[in-house]
């Protein structure tokens, strides 16, 4: 008896060469990403505290993060469905970011390293839930 095998998803036809390369685009634009969202901070803990200048630049690395992110990482085009996923992950990757900072400030890392720390520390978790987001249907 000849048994059809099911169709591979979309997942196990991308090569390990397309993963990597993947994988090598998602973290140029999230290097790129952090230092915008680091500059910001930056130049705003001068005014406001910690929290909130980490606030305002993940928003501005938000919106930069996902027109690049759609475009070039995962050669998609933008859509409110992918918005939602977006910010949905990110929403996320923020609160994880946001304990991480409390976690390194309060261990008595300055702030200056312990944002950038914190960036780093979310990297992984946000990676994952990307993937999902843009998986080809």
């Amino acid at each position: 008896m000849n048994r059809a095998k099911p169709e591979p998803t979309n997942i196990q036809r991308m090569t390990l060469q397309t993963k990597y390369r993947q994988f090598l685009r998602f973290c140029i634009n999230g290097c790129l990403a952090v230092a915008i969202q680091y500059a910001v901070y930056l130049l705003l803990i001068r005014w406001i505290n910690e929290y909130a200048a980490n606030t305002v630049g993940y928003a501005v690395y938000f919106c930069c993060n996902f027109i690049i992110t759609s475009y070039w990482t995962f050669g998609s085009k933008p859509s409110w469905k992918r918005l939602a996923g977006f910010s949905g992950s990110h929403l996320v990757n923020y609160l994880v970011q946001q304990i991480f900072l409390f976690v390194y400030l309060t261990a008595g890392i300055a702030s200056e390293w312990a944002a950038l720390l914190a960036m780093g520390s979310a990297v992984p978790v946000n990676f994952i839930m990307l993937r999902y987001v843009y998986r080809k249907p």
